[in-house]
């Protein structure tokens, strides 16, 4: 366990699992720690004298290349007891005495050089810019894109400015993800605790649930106020300028921020990014008066709970609060454009979806039509929903409800940012990027120096979709080219049960493979198999793979069921590395656990290619 190198001492206290990069001690939790990361600690670990490593002026690689020279003079050697050592991985053998640090390692280069410089930076807080430029990095926009592009940048040494002219957090964390998912922590409980035979089989009697409305409503405000605080100060901490007031582009590589009232400041920057965000979309002929009808922002108030309220749009959104209005004694009604419900959504899984989500609740639905117009509830009448068909326009049904919540999608916001100034033309209200997120202009030419993440580009409006767009960005600019591969991005609805996917659904798999000429395959597992679910006396649940059987790529994975939002993840980290079936199907996971679904999916596969030779060569000592 404990060996001595040219260059560490490991103490007796320390541990190095060097198959894992994992080190601990007595007075540490067992954490994994990056390599580059390790060398720059000082936890239990002391440099020698036979290597000085000083991160101002060292720059080494390791790849397949001696970290310390063989002529070096090695401390007393000893054998290794391999702690499951990849002994192949490492170039390592037990018939072998440790005399040269060698490591070897397959498929990963760690670029020690620009680990130092950004640990450096990371230290001493932001960066120091350019000379010609105020900062390196402005960001207009601190919701949750602008947020991880803000600390990956300082990470990295640059000087980096944020401009936000509302809240941070944006929509995300103010009116979005976060302040919902604390109203729909409150509806699972509240629909576990009224669900009398579920609770029967557990033997537990619990006698009728209430709620208190405004501390439903409070609970979901304090979640926001408490992670907005968090995002602020882990700024602060960095040494993130956080420049308040509303942003936009004069210039080449210039921006100008201020309030309405007062002078506006002018920074330059090497790099900007546009990370605006978007607003809540209502179509037109709909009267939004912010109390019968609302949006999403109105509704995480919950400033009511009206007996009966229609949700115009049955996607994420819609869904989401129709399982918080059911479980709170709403019944809702579900106004569809489309000739289905929840479109987007694998046409099996939506199947499954609505046989549990709305057809034993307190929910009806129109399929095919559109709220053409929509009257406030106003002198004792109620909220008036005039329906037309979706294809012919002519007049359906109207109704008479007691609120009205409009679910239709969200609307980049991109307006007033000065885009005319460098030539770019919005399509849609977004503005147009490349799969590198660098804008485009009018004459379908790069801007230079000017990005725009997150859903003012519409590529995927997804809050972690636009904080992995901004490290991308960060790396580029850093002198890494880096391109997102967004068919690996998860999304969940976080329904009870949740729903979550990630990559291709099975018509556009399908689509996909006859255009290329290649095969399909699915492959799927209940919940009702695994017994962690049946613990929990929640085996209603569905996990759905498509793949290709020629060479075990995975195209996209489904899954509706208990904890699915957490579930997807091996699925989406598999698409991102590339990870194919005939490897991760060799994969352990603990028993009984949920994530057994998930691996239960990847063995069902029947794939024609034999596992890689990396994959059967790993060896583990006993």
């Amino acid at each position: 366990e404990h060996a001595t190198c040219p260059i560490f001492d490991i103490s007796a206290s320390a541990r190095l699992c060097l198959r894992c990069e994992f080190l601990s001690s007595p007075s540490l939790p067992f954490s994994s720690l990056d390599l580059p990361l390790f060398l720059s600690l000082s936890l239990t670990l002391t440099m020698q004298s036979a290597l000085s490593l000083s991160f101002s002026q060292a720059s080494i690689a390791i790849s397949n290349r001696p970290l310390c020279s063989s002529n070096a003079a090695p401390s007393t050697p000893r054998n290794l007891r391999f702690c499951g050592l990849r002994r192949e991985a490492f170039g390592f053998s037990p018939s072998k005495q440790l005399t040269s640090c060698r490591l070897q390692i397959h498929s990963r280069r760690i670029e020690v050089s620009a680990a130092a410089s950004s640990s450096s930076s990371s230290a001493n807080g932001n960066g120091a810019p350019s000379k010609s430029f105020d900062y390196d990095l402005v960001i207009i926009g601190a919701g949750v894109g602008g947020h991880g592009a803000a600390l990956h940048a300082v990470e990295k040494g640059l000087k980096t400015a944020i401009i936000e002219g509302d809240v941070v957090g944006g929509t995300c964390v103010n009116r979005g993800c976060v302040p919902s998912k604390a109203l729909l922590a409150v509806s699972g409980r509240m629909r576990e605790l009224q669900n009398e035979h579920h609770m029967k089989a557990f033997g537990l009697q619990v006698s009728s649930a209430g709620y208190d409305r405004q501390g439903v409503a409070d609970h979901a405000s304090n979640l926001a106020t408490k992670i907005r605080n968090n995002l602020t100060n882990s700024m602060k901490a960095l040494g993130v300028d956080i420049l308040t007031g509303f942003g936009s582009v004069v210039g080449p590589q210039k921006v100008k921020y201020g309030k309405v009232g007062f002078p506006d400041n002018i920074i330059t920057a090497k790099d900007i990014i546009i990370a605006t965000g978007s607003v809540p979309f209502v179509p037109k002929g709909i009267e939004v008066d912010g109390k019968t009808v609302i949006t999403s922002d109105h509704a995480l108030k919950l400033e009511s709970v009206p007996d009966w309220i229609a949700i115009v749009g049955s996607g994420y959104i819609g869904l989401e609060f129709s399982d918080v209005y059911t479980a709170l004694g709403s019944e809702v009604t579900f106004i569809e454009a489309l000739d289905q419900l929840m479109p987007g959504f694998d046409p099996e899984i939506s199947k499954l979806a609505q046989r549990v989500l709305i057809n034993p609740r307190k929910i009806d639905y129109h399929t095919g039509v559109f709220a053409s117009k929509i009257t406030p509830a106003k002198d004792g009448r109620p909220v008036l929903i005039e329906l037309i068909d979706a294809k012919t326009k002519e007049p359906k049904d109207t109704l008479e409800v007691d609120a009205a919540l409009i679910a239709t999608g969200r609307a980049p916001f991109t307006n007033g940012l000065g885009l005319e100034n460098i030539n770019v033309a919005t399509q849609r209200g977004f503005i147009p990027v490349d799969e590198r997120m660098r804008v485009i202009d009018g004459n379908g030419k790069l801007v230079p120096h000017l990005y725009c993440i997150g859903d003012a580009n519409g590529k995927l409006m997804l809050a972690h979709a636009a904080s992995a767009q901004g490290i991308s960005v960060v790396e580029q600019v850093t002198g890494r080219d880096h391109v997102l591969n967004h068919l690996s991005i998860p999304a969940a609805c976080f329904t009870h049960p949740e729903i979550s996917m990630v990559g291709l659904t099975e018509p556009q798999a399908r689509e996909k493979a006859e255009k290329e000429g290649f095969k399909v395959s699915i492959a799927k597992t209940s919940f009702k198999a695994n017994t962690k679910a049946l613990a929990e006396n929640e085996g209603e649940g569905l996990a759905k793979m498509i793949y290709r059987p020629d060479n075990g790529e995975i195209l996209g994975v489904h899954i509706f069921g208990l904890h699915a939002a957490d579930l997807i993840h091996e699925a989406s980290n598999a698409i991102a590395l590339g990870t194919r079936l005939q490897d991760i199907k060799l994969a352990v996971h603990a028993h009984p656990t949920l994530s057994e679904v998930v691996d239960e999916l990847f063995k069902a596969a029947k794939v024609n290619s034999p596992a890689s030779t990396t994959a059967q060569s790993v060896k583990v000592a006993v």
